[in-house]
């Protein structure tokens, strides 16, 4: 049974764009859980991404959020300020042999693979079996290279995993089904997966709400704290907003943006009593409402 806790939620989008109504979502569904239990809502800007991110969406939504009406507790943690936080745990997985260069391109990955994962194709092992003197030679003569987590080395080393998942128990941890995923490139020094295990840790968060989209991302999030010796919080993958045709809302697909909402008339009360009224995505069992 899971021992009573103080709840310290949080938020995390990418600052790649403007906030729309999915975000929102995900948002105030995190906010009112911690403020429900007098808990802890944190906010996070995962900005590791430097091409797409850009100081100016971030603003955004912290202008946005408190329009909305949501408060945060404490300073924001702006990821690209703790690369060397990043950089430290990658040390620890590397000097634990769980890490390997990978020199494929993603356009060789898409050929050598037939089972893509949620639409993204699972990398099929092809240089996890290169020699030592392979590895060196190559990064010697300049190719680049990502790392990559060795999962079956990884799994071995941490033996069955599981996650409990509120609504559903405890789920067992799959994380094989990601194939040996990136944890750091030469133009981005760490991944996604590597700085939410280690924030969330730091940051005492102890339930995780996000959207259903990243269910199975969880899978390597369980297989990274325990590698990393890093609590597991409790998780809640929610429902998803879609527009009127059942697609998911996106900005990519240009959804509904706050400000776009608020500078038509818009009160917060609307915009949150829409989102009460959204369709949800489809979806088979559990699988950021921050696309």
């Amino acid at each position: 049974m899971l021992r009573e806790m103080t709840i310290t939620t949080r938020f995390a989008p990418s600052p790649t764009g403007y906030l729309h109504l999915g975000h929102a979502y995900a948002a105030h569904t995190a906010w009112a859980k911690a403020r429900a239990a007098h808990g802890k809502f944190l906010l996070r800007l995962e900005d590791i991404d430097r091409t797409r991110c850009k100081p100016a969406f971030a603003a955004a939504i912290l202008e946005d959020l408190r329009w909305l009406g949501l408060s945060w507790d404490g300073a924001v943690r702006v990821q690209s300020a703790h690369l060397a936080d990043y950089s430290a745990a990658l040390a620890r997985l590397e000097a634990g042999g769980l890490l390997y260069p990978c020199f494929c391109t993603r356009s060789e990955i898409a050929r050598a693979q037939t089972a893509p994962h949620d639409g993204e194709p699972v990398y099929p092992g092809t240089c996890r079996g290169l020699s030592i003197a392979e590895r060196t030679r190559r990064i010697a003569h300049g190719q680049k290279y990502a790392r990559r987590l060795d999962v079956t080395r990884a799994m071995r080393a941490t033996g069955a995993l599981r996650f409990f998942e509120e609504g559903s128990g405890w789920v067992d941890a799959q994380p094989a089904a990601l194939g040996d995923v990136v944890l750091a490139r030469n133009d981005i020094p760490t991944s996604y997966h590597l700085c939410v295990v280690h924030d969330d840790a730091l940051q005492g968060v102890t339930h995780v709400t996000r959207g259903e989209d990243l269910f199975s991302a969880t899978h390597i999030h369980v297989l990274l704290q325990s590698l990393l010796g890093l609590p597991m919080p409790v998780y809640t993958h929610h429902k998803l907003l879609t527009d009127e045709t059942g697609k998911r809302l996106a900005k990519r697909d240009a959804a509904p943006r706050l400000r776009t909402m608020r500078e038509a008339g818009a009160t917060p009360d609307e915009v949150l009593a829409q989102l009460q009224n959204q369709p949800a995505a489809s979806h088979s069992g559990v699988e950021s409402g921050a696309a």
